[in-house]
């Protein structure tokens, strides 16, 4: 049965050492996408700081991948863009899954990660009328472990 998500959560992403990063689930975006304040690739490596300064949980670590490759982004108003991707895992209701995520800056967005339908599709149904359904779950489940 796939477990029902809002229209924005908290979510983890281990690799990238983040944690309780706000992100939109956005049914509209094919692909997924999170914010990346500095981008470098040399020697076959790609540097990535994740930094935000309306994201205190953006930590300014920098992250390597040896694995990424290139796609390309359709933007909502038809504009293409050429984006570095990278896999990693974002933790939902408490369990690892795998996901593609394309860099891009979104300094200017309320939330620095989005989770589109190539995500989303086959794992969780989406109700707008919800909010933090992953968070409130994973947040339950802290407290009952101390009980």
């Amino acid at each position: 049965m796939k477990k029902v998500l809002g229209r924005v959560d908290k979510i983890d992403f281990p690799e990238l050492h983040l944690n309780n990063i706000d992100v939109k689930i956005d049914t509209g975006a094919y692909t997924s996408a999170i914010h990346c304040s500095k981008i470098k690739e040399v020697n076959g490596k790609l540097y990535c700081t994740f930094e935000s300064k309306g994201h205190p949980n953006f930590n300014g670590k920098e992250v390597i991948f040896e694995n990424y490759s290139f796609t390309d982004v359709k933007s909502s108003n038809g504009h293409r863009e050429n984006r570095y991707k990278i896999k990693t895992t974002a933790i939902f209701f408490g369990k690892s899954y795998k996901i593609n995520l394309t860099l891009s800056t979104r300094d200017d967005m309320k939330f620095p990660v989005l989770i589109g339908r190539q995500f989303l599709k086959q794992k969780f149904l989406v109700d707008v009328d919800l909010e933090n359904q992953s968070f409130k779950h994973t947040a339950n489940e802290h407290c009952h472990s101390f009980a």
